[in-house]
């Protein structure tokens, strides 16, 4: 109880200090990685003494990489135009070409794709305003992200939403990596979705994919971008003809 606290003190004084949060889905991981820490540089500390400052440096190098990687920006996206669609997390564009999409749409659809690095912010937000009609986790592989062949055989969590603005169906893929073990989402059948509102959380990886209904949106991205998560506008959907 008394190290849980002192790391709930220590998050209280980095979101003041820094404006540092840690997202929920990481507090226990960082209590009980900070506590293996403790144990292994007091070990170190009272038995190899010659080696206890270089531990403890490297404890607190993998102590800063891991709580960097749970950090929970503040962020709020704005717009007036609700045909806008938000990147539904940090990453680079790797994908964006004309799929046939066989496994929950079937049927002829752009595919977006961003490959988040273990330097990006892993939480995911809804892009745009809507409904989910459909949610099914699979069971997968461990593949490197970046693959192609991850899309349809790595760990995966599939939701299907429908736009508000226009009753599009929108195919949101989170896919697990190499490193990525434990795909987190929030959504489920019938859920009303917002802008701002986290969709889940990937720890450790790797990859979110977009399938849009063919001709239903303009691309405001290209491969190589980088994006951020509830910050930058990807596509907008096709408003129709007057």
């Amino acid at each position: 109880m008394y190290f849980c606290g002192l790391f709930i003190q220590n998050e209280i004084l980095l979101r003041k200090t820094f404006g540092l949060r840690i997202h929920k889905e990481g507090r226990k991981m960082l209590i009980s990685f900070l506590l293996a820490l403790i144990v292994i540089n007091t070990a170190c500390y009272f038995w190899m003494g010659a080696y206890f400052v270089t531990t403890l440096a490297a404890s607190s190098v993998l102590m800063i990489f891991f709580t960097n990687f749970f950090r929970n920006p503040k962020r709020i996206f704005q717009t007036n135009n609700p045909y806008d669609i938000v990147a539904p997390a940090d990453g680079k564009i790797v994908v964006i070409e004309p799929v046939f999409e066989h496994e929950i749409l079937h049927r002829e659809c752009l595919q977006v794709s961003i490959f988040m690095s273990v330097t990006d912010v892993h939480a995911n937000w809804y892009p745009f305003e809507g409904k989910v009609t459909h949610y099914q986790h699979q069971n997968g592989r461990y593949q490197a992200a970046f693959l192609p062949k991850s899309s349809q055989e790595n760990e995966r969590s599939s939701i299907v939403v429908k736009a508000d603005v226009n009753g599009q169906e929108v195919l949101l893929r989170q896919i697990a990596g190499a490193l990525a073990r434990r795909i987190v989402t929030y959504a489920y059948k019938g859920k009303k979705c917002h802008l701002n509102e986290h969709m889940g959380f990937i720890k450790f990886g790797s990859r979110v994919d977009l399938y849009f209904p063919a001709d239903s949106v303009e691309m405001c991205c290209k491969i190589g971008d980088h994006v951020k998560g509830n910050q930058n506008i990807i596509a907008r959907f096709k408003q129709p003809e007057a």
